[in-house]
């Protein structure tokens, strides 16, 4: 990998860790510039502004988490209910272990910039529209699996849930509990969401 890719790879990186601890607006451009050792110059070659850097970082955040539910979604042939409360459980495991830290980094920023900044609130929207677009993937197959209900359709399902899982997320932070979460997983996908 080229240097300039490197960097580049290391900004993001850096980028998501200090937006997530710190929010937007508590993330100073010099702050993330020294974590990387990049000067203030090629961070403007590679991303123009901090705003465009954190829409940049929204599409870098979700994508692990894309590919991850992808890959379960994959390797259960024939259950994707299974693959779907496998990818939630194991999310909800790392969020315990980590003391709820974070939460998600697309509904920190929604808060935060989502009605100020037009380049970030397009990069959100992509971003959970992509999210939603995976579950609505796992659900449809649920759903000719029939193990999930089939009189809505997979996006209205998708739709519904990534709606609730990102209240979910938002009330753990404040009640520093994975409850909100066990809660909505069990409502939705163990009853509401059940064929």
């Amino acid at each position: 990998m080229k240097q300039k890719n490197i960097n580049r790879e290391n900004l993001l990186n850096h980028g998501v860790t200090l937006l997530m601890q710190q929010g937007y607006h508590g993330t100073g451009l010099q702050e993330i510039l020294d974590a990387v050792q990049v000067p203030k110059g090629s961070f403007y070659n590679y991303f123009g502004s901090k705003e465009n850097f954190a829409a940049e970082i929204i599409g870098h955040y979700i994508e692990p988490y894309l590919i991850q539910l992808q890959a379960y979604l994959n390797e259960s042939e024939g259950d994707a209910f299974t693959a779907l409360e496998r990818y939630l459980n194991e999310g909800i495991a790392e969020l315990e272990k980590t003391q709820f830290k974070g939460g998600c980094l697309l509904g920190n920023l929604t808060g935060e910039i989502g009605d100020t900044s037009d380049i970030c609130r397009d990069a959100l929207q992509k971003a959970l529209g992509r999210y939603r677009d995976v579950w609505e993937i796992g659900f449809e197959r649920a759903q000719k699996e029939g193990s999930i209900r089939n009189d809505k359709t997979a996006r209205e399902i998708a739709d519904l849930w990534v709606n609730s899982w990102q209240g979910a997320l938002l009330r753990m932070k404040i009640e520093q509990t994975t409850a909100p979460l066990i809660q909505c997983k069990h409502a939705l996908l163990d009853e509401f969401f059940k064929a």
